[in-house]
């Protein structure tokens, strides 16, 4: 089996499937729903995911993430993350929606919500409302503002699928959270092709 080849397809049909979702269904979360069943389904195929296709980061970089397939130049966009223990990313929004897979390992995804009125440019109050461990066979979605965090523990190299309503590349007015100090700043965000 030609699996690089079998990717592609995979990846290009979960594009149109998304998009015949989203053009007959209103954006909330029964939607995402389906999206992410569409995800999970894509990440249970362990095969096409392995460190022969997708090199690990080293230690000291801690992640690796690659464009998998992406709809025109900023459309729809699904990466894989690969990420070694001891990765953390501070909360942070996406301004898209967002779906995540777990294709091998787990990935601690803490949920906020966001409870100051913005008001004070550079501050944030954020109250933790959940926490997810994104594991094989299930997976998370996330609308445009909502905040979470990824924390990577244990000894184990993950490997998530994370699909986008648009490119990171282009995404613009994400923040990224200080909880100790109740700051937020504008976010960062660089790839890796394949």
């Amino acid at each position: 089996m030609n699996h690089s080849l079998t990717r592609d397809l995979l990846a290009k049909s979960l594009l149109e499937k998304t998009k015949d979702i989203l053009a007959s269904n209103p954006l909330n979360r029964e939607t995402l729903a389906l999206i992410e069943k569409e995800v999970t389904n894509l990440s249970d195929k362990t095969e096409l995911w392995g460190e022969e296709y997708f090199k690990a980061p080293s230690p000291e970089e801690k992640q690796n993430r690659y464009l998998i397939a992406q709809d025109g130049k900023d459309g729809l966009s699904l990466y894989l993350n690969v990420m070694q223990p001891g990765k953390k990313i501070q909360p942070h929004n996406h301004t898209t929606w967002a779906c995540v897979g777990a294709v091998d390992g787990v990935e601690i995804n803490t949920l906020y919500d966001r409870v100051d009125d913005g008001s004070v440019q550079g501050k944030a109050e954020l109250k933790q409302t959940a926490v997810v461990n994104l594991e094989p066979g299930n997976a998370i979605s996330m609308l445009a503002d909502d905040i979470h965090s990824v924390e990577i523990e244990g000894t184990d190299i993950i490997r998530h699928l994370h699909f986008y309503g648009q490119s990171l590349e282009s995404l613009k007015g994400r923040y990224m959270y200080d909880l100790e100090k109740g700051t937020c700043h504008v976010m960062d965000i660089g790839v890796k092709t394949k």
